[in-house]
């Protein structure tokens, strides 16, 4: 598998987040994988119409003194993930939802205008 050219660099805090991106005809399409969050702890933004940045935090609970952890797997902290887009992106019209822990940000493509094309008799 080999990483898309126009991939910027990315930025990971404690929390390792995973998303994948896919283009369409239509539109360049996100999903982050973000259990136990809710959309509220989760920001999407675009920066100078051409980066889309997806971050967060997963806050710890407060651990009672009265309890005994045996093993801590689930990772805590903030990310931060950052995608440098194609020309073809219309920024003004990112759109984000969230659903069963899973974060979909679409991205639509400008059309490309297919040339006009005019046929010309050929006289003689």
């Amino acid at each position: 598998m080999s990483l898309i050219p126009s991939f910027f660099g990315e930025t990971s805090g404690l929390v390792n987040t995973r998303v994948d991106w896919k283009e369409t005809p239509e539109a360049h399409v996100f999903k982050a994988d973000l259990p136990g969050l809710k959309k509220e702890e989760v920001k999407v933004e675009v920066e100078d119409d051409k980066v889309l940045q997806i971050s967060g935090e997963r806050k710890v609970k407060k651990e009672e003194k009265k309890e005994t952890w045996h093993r801590v797997e689930r990772s805590s902290g903030k990310f931060l993930r950052r995608f440098k887009l194609p020309e073809n992106a219309k920024m003004d019209q990112v759109k984000a939802a969230m659903e069963n822990g899973v974060l979909t940000v679409t991205v639509p493509k400008v059309e490309v205008k297919k040339p006009d094309v005019k046929s010309i008799e050929i006289s003689g």
